[in-house]
């Protein structure tokens, strides 16, 4: 196995690797809360593994977006996508103690409805993930091959994966993949070309990570009606481009609680207010 490159600027090292690592981003007491969301999140879809709390669970959950929405985070993404930025997608891939599944090799612009295929992926480690409780591997460099579609994937429905496909082993250069070694609020970035995965996790530790897959504003999500997960974020939405799903407030009723659970809902309100005319008319209503 290759050790990861070492670069003192991030963006030169995604340039060339096609991925990068940017430390301490976000404060313990708020990872605490994002392992907490999980939580909550299971006992809500008891019938998900931790490993598919995704998407589909997103729009009316405030802690979710206030989480994807931390400035902090959308400063890392704006390095790689510019200032006006969209949410396209996030997903909890939270791998339990003992049984966690794999992550086979993939690419995951292969999966994704974007034209052009500008994207970028946070990848923030909620608990810390290491080579032992299955953390990410990347091949660098390989952000530079061609992107395979998903009917040339091998598919691989026996559910002991997360995604039920992956790359063919000859398509991959295992022998020169990097572990991702991430502590709690540290973040990496990876591309959506660039071949990556992960091990199953036989440890006796939880490995919890949120992916974030932010779009500039210039990005079509080619899909019928609004897509689940697209929220402005920041900046100006591109007329004609995407309608975006107002940003849910906060109900003590129906949501998780949370510490800035009121500034949060006049965050929402204000960024609401401000994208009004390109949210879908169906969710204003």
């Amino acid at each position: 196995m290759e050790k990861p490159t070492v670069s003192t600027d991030p963006v030169a090292r995604y340039a060339s690797d096609g991925y990068a690592i940017f430390p301490s981003v976000l404060p313990s007491d708020l990872m605490d809360e994002a392992v907490g969301h999980v939580s909550w999140l299971q006992a809500r879809h008891p019938d998900l593994r931790p490993e598919q709390l995704g998407n589909s669970l997103m729009a009316d959950d405030p802690f979710w977006l206030r989480l994807v929405s931390d400035s902090r985070l959308l400063d890392v993404a704006g390095r790689f996508v510019g200032a006006d930025i969209a949410l396209f997608a996030s997903h909890y891939i939270a791998k339990p103690p003992r049984n966690g599944q794999q992550v086979l090799w993939h690419q995951d612009g292969s999966y994704w409805p974007l034209d052009p295929m500008e994207v970028v992926t946070l990848w923030l480690s909620l608990d810390g993930a290491d080579a032992d409780n299955g953390c990410m591997r990347v091949v660098p460099g390989t952000q530079h091959a061609r992107l395979l579609t998903y009917e040339e994937l091998e598919q691989h429905p026996d559910g002991d994966n997360v995604l039920g496909s992956g790359m063919r082993p000859e398509e991959v250069d295992a022998a020169r993949a990097v572990d991702i070694v991430l502590r709690p609020g540290d973040v990496s970035v990876h591309h959506p070309n660039v071949i990556h995965g992960s091990n199953a996790n036989t440890s006796p530790r939880w490995r919890r990570g949120l992916t974030i897959r932010y779009i500039p504003a210039s990005t079509r999500i080619v899909t019928e009606g609004t897509w689940t997960s697209a929220f402005m974020l920041r900046g100006a939405p591109v007329p004609g481009v995407n309608r975006y799903r107002p940003l849910p407030r906060f109900d003590g009723a129906r949501h998780m609680p949370f510490a800035d659970a009121g500034a949060w809902n006049e965050k929402a309100d204000r960024l609401n207010a401000r994208y009004a005319a390109h949210l879908d008319a169906a969710d204003t209503a």
